[in-house]
């Protein structure tokens, strides 16, 4: 924490500025990671205190950058926090993002992925973090960062810590429970259940290019957004399996019911393909 402080005050010469960040670290103790996010963000303001002309200019300048909405919007919200805090009555406006349906691993996908039978320990291991993924809704930095000693497998149980160190437990199935418990087993783990051979956490990097060998070696291309799109896969087979988006949000670790919609919209689309497959006035 100290070193990232240390490295924000040099790279930001703006003595507000780092103050913010400090005020982050110590009076609400972010984690590092948003800590990180503050400090690229503020790093493209030209001034501690820009006007609204000059700010203006910034969004036009990533724009044509070639950043997309997400990526302004979210530039926009840590610099807004940052102009809000200093009293400034010059903020970034929210850009309109464009509507999508979550990329989503096929049914077909996921069976072929299940069915696989690894032959090395590092296909083992992609494997086993795509069963978790699946079987969880989990994002890719919580089961990164799963130890032995939170997985309670007489409950059923996975104690996992999510954006902003939140800590939440997620029920897994039978099925999961056994490839854990085997996988624990097998590797002899005291530590991080997805782990290096010297028993350091793997990186999401090399997860993320391990799954799209995965998914190549099965024969399909992997979705945009790979990682995440297991979250995707989740929501809508809860969804279309009778769970409703209150216990979605609270499964995903959402912090508003606005951000479990996107999945919900998912299920809406699939639900209107059915409905062209099945309407009488398409009847042969």
């Amino acid at each position: 924490m100290n070193q990232t402080l240390n490295q924000t005050a040099s790279q930001n010469e703006l003595p507000q500025v780092a103050r913010f960040i400090q005020q982050k670290a110590y009076l609400q103790n972010v984690s590092t990671a948003t800590l990180s996010w503050y400090t690229h963000a503020l790093k493209k303001l030209p001034c501690e205190n820009p006007t609204q002309e000059q700010l203006d200019s910034l969004v036009m300048a990533l724009r044509q950058s070639g950043l997309k909405e997400t990526g302004v919007n979210a530039c926009a919200r840590a610099i807004n926090c940052y102009l809000k805090s200093i009293g400034s009555p010059a903020h970034i406006r929210k850009l309109r993002e464009p509507s999508f349906i979550p990329p989503t691993f096929t049914d077909q996908q996921v069976q072929a992925i299940i069915k696989f039978k690894p032959r090395t320990i590092y296909e083992r291991r992609t494997q086993l973090a795509m069963l978790i993924l699946f079987d969880t809704g989990a994002r890719i930095s919580e089961i990164l960062s799963l130890r032995r000693a939170n997985c309670d497998f007489e409950n059923l149980l996975l104690t996992l810590f999510g954006k902003g160190r939140k800590q939440r437990v997620l029920p897994i199935s039978i099925e999961l429970r056994r490839q854990l418990f085997r996988h624990c087993e097998t590797m002899q783990l005291t530590d991080f259940v997805l782990s290096t051979q010297d028993g350091r956490p793997v990186n999401r990097n090399v997860i993320l290019r391990q799954v799209k060998e995965l998914c190549r070696t099965l024969g399909f291309e992997p979705p945009i957004r790979t990682l995440h799109a297991t979250r995707s896969t989740f929501a809508t087979g809860y969804l279309r399996h009778g769970g409703n988006a209150l216990m979605l949000q609270r499964v995903l670790g959402h912090s508003t019911l606005a951000m479990t919609s996107r999945y919900v919209a998912l299920q809406t689309a699939d639900l209107s393909g059915a409905h062209e497959r099945l309407s009488l006035l398409n009847a042969r």
